[in-house]
């Protein structure tokens, strides 16, 4: 089946996410804007996530790539990437929704102010609920102390972020990744609407602060290639800015 083009391919790495993949490919479906295409990677999940996205088969907007052995998120979105030809790529983790507007409103915003690389406000939900509000911009050395763009709600030019990859690390592999756009493009901006709702469960990144602290660690360490002191400053920053924006539980 013709995989159509679209100015927007939209990257979703997947494992084991039955649970929650129909919903999030749904907010998908019903976005307002239509010229759009999702790739799936799915990442040797069980048989039934399988069932679930062989059952699009069908779509001509949806790719599924299958992968024979479990190779992580960062592997996932790289693979992704080789494969979109769009004007922008956006990602969306499985277990993730978007409001119906925001593909819509990220675009415009991206055309009108001619940016490579954007982010939306979000909401959290699941064990915490509560509503984030990013600075108006980051660049790199803002956003080492403050993390607070979130994977699901961002927008880049696609030619802007060639040769730029995600870390096959075991978490934090998106963390890298914007680092190494900001380095490129400068300035990340902010669309100060909730477009996105962002899932907190017992397995994600927020629910163990500490563990992701030390993968920030690691990356800072051997891939953004910060002294102990300017590791140890991130460190401290992202986790005090934590604080504010999810509480100490």
């Amino acid at each position: 089946m013709k995989f159509l083009k679209s100015e927007v391919d939209i990257i979703l790495p997947n494992y084991n996410s039955a649970r929650y993949i129909k919903q999030t490919i749904e907010s998908i479906k019903k976005q307002s804007f239509k010229n759009w295409k999702l790739i799936i990677v799915d990442d040797a999940s069980n048989l039934k996530t399988k069932k679930i996205l062989s059952k699009l088969s069908n779509n001509k907007r949806i790719k599924v790539i299958w992968l024979p052995k479990n190779k992580g998120a960062g592997y996932c979105r790289n693979l992704a990437i080789k494969k979109s030809f769009s004007k922008y790529i956006a990602f969306i983790d499985s277990d993730d929704l978007w409001e119906k507007k925001k593909l819509e409103l990220q675009i415009k915003f991206m055309k009108k102010n001619k940016c490579n690389f954007s982010y939306t406000y979000y909401k959290t939900f699941g064990l915490k609920n509560n509503n984030i509000t990013p600075q108006k911009k980051y660049n790199f050395s803002s956003f080492i102390k403050d993390t607070s763009i979130a994977t699901s709600t961002m927008m880049v030019n696609r030619k802007a972020a060639k040769n730029i990859k995600f870390t096959n690390t075991e978490i934090c592999e998106d963390f890298f990744f914007k680092c190494k756009m900001l380095k490129k493009v400068n300035f990340a901006y902010c669309i100060t609407n909730f477009l996105t709702k962002y899932r907190i469960r017992h397995k994600s990144l927020q629910s163990n602060k500490f563990r992701n602290l030390l993968w920030m660690w690691k990356i800072n360490k051997n891939f953004n290639k910060l002294t102990t002191i300017d590791n140890l400053k991130s460190l401290i920053s992202i986790s005090f800015n934590s604080i504010k924006k999810y509480g100490l539980k």
